[in-house]
């Protein structure tokens, strides 16, 4: 066991971040109904800057990739300068910030889509479950299978979206691969009933998420790129028998393409598939060369025997810096947290639940 904690400098896309904290990305509701990042995003994300990394609540690279009421975009001009202004006050607190990219896929319904239906990697859509659409709160519709033109279509829309985020002046990107949205729809066997060269074995089901790393790739290097994954997970209802399988040969593949750091929901806080035992950082740790990112239901206790058994470099956290923009410090100080069971106000609204958070005062 190492001296490391959690208050530890990392060095991270070359450069040593102040400390091992991660803002996690968290979905928030706040971006104008045009998706156009809004100074109160930038008055949260400059308060959270406490955390030596941040990372964007999930951005939607299209259009197409909607499926959230109120989330930002990264494919106008006017995005990007929202974006920019952003990252601007996150670097002068010190702090490094990666944009993370997403599509929802399926996971998203046609009242966002002028009644078009939503695309996946097959016609399976989401059983027993609800979407708050912009018409009111709907039972999910079986998606589109995209066609290979669609696919094609949507890793043009990944390299734009890093061509975009370069503009901002992001340090890197986070690609999201994880929690039932569109690359993870493509890498489940629940979701994922392709006959082609997308679909069936491992190997190919990895295929639209090399396509989409190779797409960033001609934007961003390798080690600037960041990868979300939650093998454990059965958000969005996923969880596939050969899910062991699967995230090894996955992570396998990453550590090969030399990705900069692996984003993993290794804990349990957002549900488990139980299609087995759960995969920890210990099943991961042997196949990752750089950097790991633990996240779900941390404790600091826990965060610090993490980095210091080195079975992670960073622990992201989530529901706690809600309501604690100056985590890093209430941690160090032993100060108590302000609680965040509370989710009237987490999607939506305006500063109240957002950015009306004090930092600690002593008395």
């Amino acid at each position: 066991m190492s001296n490391l904690t959690m208050h530890s400098p990392v060095t991270l896309f070359g450069s040593e971040l102040k400390n091992r904290f991660v803002l996690a990305p968290l979905t928030r509701g706040r971006a104008t109904e045009s998706r156009v990042p809004n100074q109160i995003m930038a008055d949260y994300y400059e308060q959270r800057a406490t955390a030596g990394l941040v990372i964007t609540e999930a951005t939607v690279i299209s259009e197409e990739g909607i499926g959230w009421i109120d989330s930002p975009g990264i494919y106008t001009e006017e995005m990007v300068a929202g974006w920019k202004s952003i990252v601007d006050r996150v670097h002068a607190q010190g702090s490094k910030i990666v944009l993370q990219l997403w599509h929802c896929g399926r996971a998203s319904h046609s009242d966002f889509h002028n009644g078009e239906l939503p695309f996946s990697a097959s016609a399976v859509g989401i059983e027993n479950d609800h979407i708050h659409t912009p018409k009111g709160k709907k039972a999910y519709e079986t998606p589109k299978a995209m066609t290979k033109e669609d696919i094609a279509n949507t890793m043009n829309d990944f390299k734009q979206a890093a061509v975009n985020a370069k503009a901002a002046g992001f340090d890197g990107l986070e690609v999201h691969a994880a929690n039932g949205y569109l690359i993870n729809q493509f890498l489940d066997g629940v979701s994922n009933q392709r006959d082609d060269e997308y679909g069936g074995s491992i190997e190919n089901r990895m295929r639209f998420l090399k396509e989409a790393l190779a797409a960033v790739q001609e934007v961003f290097p390798a080690d600037k790129i960041g990868v979300r994954l939650s093998p454990n997970g059965v958000f969005n209802a996923m969880g596939c028998d050969d899910y062991k399988e699967l995230y090894t040969a996955v992570v396998k593949e990453l550590n090969q393409q030399g990705i900069g750091y692996l984003h993993l929901m290794d804990g349990l806080a957002f549900g488990f598939h139980e299609r087995g035992e759960p995969m920890t950082l210990s099943d991961f740790r042997p196949l990752f060369d750089n950097t790991i990112i633990g996240n779900c239901g941390y404790t600091i206790e826990a965060a610090n025997e993490a980095v210091s058994t080195k079975q992670a470099d960073m622990i992201a956290f989530g529901r706690p810096y809600i309501t604690n923009p100056d985590l890093p410090e209430r941690y160090k100080n032993n100060w108590p947290l302000t609680p965040f069971e509370d989710m009237t106000h987490w999607y939506g609204g305006g500063a109240e639940g957002y950015t009306d958070y004090p930092n600690y005062t002593a008395s």
